[in-house]
């Protein structure tokens, strides 16, 4: 099999020195790390290539509809002071607009530091599993405190975003992330069992849209409830501390929650008929 080659960078990150990093490629869009115009401070820039089997127009059009919903998203995330990668620029037509420029659309943000939750939680879970049975109650009990802990953060993070007027559409632990307060110094825990500690950071905005409807927002809470309980079973019963964070952050909240039961009773429902 062929190695992956990702299409041509745009311009200017065509004549970059070094050149951008690829992190990740999806169906559509590629994740980069590069830096912004000063060469010392990083930046995460996000390319929605063109699509060469869709129309030109329609493709154009698809496009820039997304690259700058996502930017309007984050924009104003960010003016209401929520925990998200700060815009530095975007370009939504493709250098050349369309007068056969390039063709795709870009923005650039914050280059956040530290891991995705989900990778928190895994190390977190991996080393449970290997030291269980050498901790005593009052052991697992404090081990379990932290992770609830991390779990109140991150309700409390996306009660900030649904307070905004944003839902993700898209909460996994992937799309959270976990950057180490700035005098945190070495990440490992003192027990071993990796740090918890820092703030909850949101990312990915690929599939959000502005929307204050009680539905929209108890379909995010499920769709990471559900993410948390297939990837790491161990944490699954924290669930309820994050709705505890939630419930704490804005005023809508109960409202919200009240909808989560009716979401994932359909939900219940879906999964026993097939």
């Amino acid at each position: 099999m062929e190695d992956y080659k990702p299409p041509a960078l745009p311009f200017p990150f065509s004549n970059t020195t070094p050149p951008p990093t690829l992190l990740t490629q999806g169906a559509e869009a590629h994740l980069y790390k590069t830096t912004s115009l000063n060469p010392s401070i990083p930046a995460a820039l996000k390319i929605r290539p063109s699509k060469p089997y869709r129309h030109p127009i329609l493709d154009r059009r698809l496009t820039r509809s997304r690259i700058t919903q996502e930017a309007r998203c984050l924009a104003k995330l960010v003016r209401e002071g929520v925990s998200v990668p700060a815009l530095l620029a975007l370009d939504w037509e493709g250098h050349g607009g369309e007068e056969g420029g390039w063709g795709g659309a870009w923005l650039m943000m914050e280059w956040i530091d530290g891991d995705v939750v989900r990778v928190v939680l895994e190390q977190w879970e991996s080393w449970m599993k290997a030291n269980q049975a050498s901790l005593d109650a009052g052991q697992i009990e404090c081990e379990e405190a932290r992770v609830r802990g991390l779990l109140r953060k991150m309700g409390a993070a996306i009660g900030a975003l649904h307070k905004a007027g944003v839902v993700h559409g898209d909460l996994t632990t992937s799309n959270l992330m976990l950057r180490p307060f700035a005098d945190a110094g070495d990440s490992t825990d003192d027990s071993g069992s990796g740090s918890v500690d820092g703030d909850v950071v949101l990312i990915d905005f690929g599939l959000a849209s502005q929307s204050t409807q009680d539905e929209d927002r108890a379909v995010d809470l499920y769709v990471l409830e559900r993410a948390i309980a297939s990837t790491h079973p161990r944490s699954e019963g924290f669930f309820e501390d994050l709705i505890l964070g939630y419930r704490d952050s804005y005023k809508g909240a109960p409202s919200t929650l009240k909808r989560l039961e009716d979401v994932r009773l359909r939900g219940r429902k879906k999964s026993m008929l097939g």
